[in-house]
């Protein structure tokens, strides 16, 4: 007879229960951990206000007991806390709320706000605040805080706070025992949640598959599908990760053929400034050039004039001058645009440069009964000396220019320091003339903008100016602003390094 062998059912644990049963184990741990922790981060906090409540006590004592010793009668330390330890005990005791004592310097006995007095071993505490630190005694539920006195820099004695550790001790109890009956709500809940785990696999990674499709699509993630501390999880991270590569990716490409055509516009506005540049220097050429023209067939017709060649002889000499200026800042402006034009800077004193500048243009002031003044302070600036004085006399010339019979014109000079740090040296050119209309101040920094063509022509304006001013300017890492303008007149302003900001010069 043969005997068939009888299996026997084996006890096995099933996915669900495997993953429930690590993921109590995991909250066992975790909670276990969280407590120790936050437990410990308590203590830590209750002893760090108690040193801060300690301390803060400690400054006040040292307050009360220096306007004590000042406001008294001037004795020595010893003496002082003889006279008065008794009553600052019981006044420091009912400030704080605390029992308070006092130890003179030697470390004796001198006070307290108690019925009677306290008996402590607090040598060695006395030993640390007569080296000027704070010391603790804890006696079971008692806490005592040890700390030095001062009048300004004499060591008076020290102060010593009675306080209880009975509220921070029963906080703390009363937090552990909170911790302990969370974590068994917590572990009972792991169970339960652990056997719903493996479903909520299933729907992850279907997530996953949705994210894939959508990428696929054309439609970017802007968030991981799932977000797992564990390979599924880094899954879901890679996946986001490939969709924004893909979608930077695209981006970029999108952002190159917006360069493209941004660079395309930017090609077509430089070849209309070339344009609109050829055409207002052509007019600027062709009007004085007209004029001397004009007057040259003059004298040719009327050369037995001598009114007319003493009028052509000056108006022809004027035109030639404006045409020179024309040339010669157009040429310096195109020398700028063309290539890397760069400056002699170096630093220097600005006082005597901008008072040279006063006397270049005094004798025109006086011409046009301008009155010049001037606010100059001795001040150091980064700059190249001769663009400076450049810029300064253009300002004074329009300035002058552009004003009325018994104007004036101001120039001062000033030192700023920014927020980062960088000082700078502002200079000021102010005065009461004419002003610009508001609607064209944003346009008087434009090469051959004029604010108004008879005015150019009265004055010899050709529109290059302030463009050149601004131009070199910028070159010295500098800049220029009309501050203000109005019918009371105009304000500009000149903002120049104060010392060299690490750009290395280049000579011409």
């Amino acid at each position: 007879m043969t005997r068939s062998a009888v299996s026997r059912p084996r006890f096995r644990i099933g996915l669900k229960g495997k993953i429930t049963l690590f993921l109590a184990l995991l909250l066992a741990f975790v909670v276990v951990l969280l407590s120790t922790l936050v437990l410990a981060g308590i203590r830590e906090d209750q002893q760090r206000r108690m040193e801060q409540s300690f301390a803060q006590l400690a400054n006040s004592a040292n307050l009360r007991v220096r306007a004590e010793y000042l406001t008294g009668e001037r004795v020595s330390p010893a003496e002082f806390m003889e006279r008065n330890a008794q009553s600052l005990a019981v006044d420091l005791g009912g400030q704080s709320g605390m029992a308070v004592t006092l130890y003179n310097a030697d470390g004796v006995f001198a006070g307290t706000s108690l019925p009677v007095q306290p008996v402590t071993d607090a040598k060695d505490a006395l030993a640390h605040t007569a080296k000027g630190q704070a010391a603790y005694i804890t006696l079971g539920n008692q806490i005592l805080y040890l700390a030095p006195l001062y009048n300004a820099d004499q060591f008076l004695g020290t102060v010593q706070f009675h306080g209880s550790l009975v509220e921070q001790r029963m906080f703390y109890r009363h937090i552990r025992d909170l911790f302990v009956g969370t974590g068994a709500a917590v572990l009972a809940a792991g169970l339960l949640l652990g056997y719903l785990y493996v479903w909520r696999q299933a729907h992850t990674l279907g997530k996953l598959n949705q994210a894939a499709r959508d990428i696929g699509e054309g439609r970017y993630l802007d968030k991981p599908p799932v977000r797992r501390q564990d390979e599924i999880g880094e899954l879901a991270e890679g996946i986001y990760d490939m969709s924004g590569s893909i979608a930077s990716y695209v981006n970029e490409l999108n952002e190159e053929k917006q360069k493209l055509l941004t660079a395309i516009q930017r090609l077509q506005e430089l070849e209309q400034q070339q344009k609109q540049f050829i055409g207002n220097i052509s007019h600027e050429l062709k009007t004085p050039l007209t004029s001397i023209l004009a007057y040259s067939d003059l004298l040719g017709m009327y050369s037995d004039d001598p009114v007319l060649l003493q009028n052509a002889r000056t108006q022809i000499s004027k035109e030639a001058e404006r045409l020179y200026g024309l040339i010669e800042k157009a040429l310096q402006l195109s020398s700028m645009d063309i290539y890397d034009f760069e400056t002699n800077a170096a630093t220097f004193d600005v006082k005597p440069v901008l008072e040279e500048a006063l006397d270049r243009l005094h004798i025109k002031a006086e011409k046009r009964e301008i009155s010049l003044s001037a606010d100059l302070m001795n001040d150091q600036v980064w700059a190249d000396q001769d663009n400076l004085m450049h810029m300064v006399t253009n300002l004074l010339s329009n300035a002058i220019k552009y004003n009325r019979p018994g104007g004036w014109v101001r120039l001062s000079n000033r030192s700023e320091t920014l927020a980062d740090g960088e000082r700078r040296v502002i200079i000021e050119v102010a005065d009461n003339g004419i002003g610009i209309p508001e609607e064209l101040q944003n346009r008087i920094f434009d090469p051959f903008f004029t604010v108004s063509d008879d005015r150019s022509r009265e004055t010899g304006g050709t529109g290059l100016g302030l463009a050149l001013v601004r131009s070199l300017a910028e070159k010295q890492h500098g800049s220029i602003k009309l501050a203000e303008s109005g019918p009371e007149g105009s304000r500009f302003v000149i903002s120049l390094p104060g010392e060299p900001i690490g750009i290395g010069t280049q000579e011409n």
